[in-house]
């Protein structure tokens, strides 16, 4: 069995006296793509965040281990430093900067120039759409567009770890097809990945394993292939 990159137990997140997330447990291997799925308000972002140290003021209980340290009391700016990558909901590119200067901002950790110009070049093949404006204003873009490059900064930093929330929101069919054509790219490269995601048949079809969070409690968890084919889940979120 491969080394745990990440390892979650008795995760709890309440704001006032609300509990988010309620004890949960949750495994990530070296190399394995793991989808968290879940109806929305499951809880699902609220565990990356917590993950992250990215929470506004609230209370957080449990362990959460990256690499044998835990990282609590880890200032969110020092997990690129530790190779730990995250694409938020929603993108968060930085609108005010052109689609270079972006990638560039995804590479501040690193100092091999000449390798960070090949990395660029690397994604702008991947992403035809990004190197055709590259100058341009990432707030210009597309949703689609932002998302390719959302994901093309995180990964310009070399993680060990990639977490993806909601990749898919808000995009055509069409583009939602080439981002998960680029996470099993990704993960086909050994990059280990905790996705997190609303299509439940997309993100099981692209996993490893999988967990199901409802009411911020992991209900389920078990190899992605057998849990598209369970009778619980095709009802509850694949619609069948």
């Amino acid at each position: 069995m491969s080394k745990a990159v990440l390892k979650v137990a008795g995760l709890s997140v309440a704001y006032g006296g609300i509990k988010a997330v309620k004890g949960i447990d949750l495994e990530v291997r070296e190399g394995e793509l793991i989808a968290l799925i879940g109806a929305n308000g499951a809880g699902k972002t609220t565990t990356l965040k917590a993950i992250t140290g990215t929470l506004p003021q609230c209370k957080v209980e449990g362990s959460i281990h990256y690499l044998d340290e835990t990282l609590k009391g880890s200032k969110s700016f020092h997990l690129v430093e530790k190779k730990l990558a995250m694409v938020p909901e929603g993108r968060g590119v930085f609108t005010r900067m052109s689609i270079r200067e972006n990638l560039m901002m995804g590479a501040y950790t690193r100092t091999d120039k000449a390798a960070i110009e090949d990395d660029i070049a690397h994604w702008f093949d991947v992403f035809p759409r990004l190197k055709e404006r590259a100058a341009q204003m990432a707030g210009t873009l597309s949703g689609g567009e932002q998302q390719m490059l959302a994901m093309a900064r995180a990964l310009m930093s070399h993680p060990r770890l990639l977490l993806l929330d909601e990749p898919s929101m808000g995009l055509s069919p069409i583009m939602v097809e080439k981002i998960f054509e680029v996470i099993r790219t990704v993960s086909a490269q050994g990059i280990t990945i905790l996705l997190v995601e609303q299509n439940a048949r997309l993100a099981l079809q692209a996993a490893d394993r999988g967990y199901v969070m409802d009411s911020g409690l992991i209900t389920m968890s078990g190899n992605a292939a057998d849990m598209l084919d369970d009778a619980r889940v095709r009802a509850a979120y694949l619609g069948e």
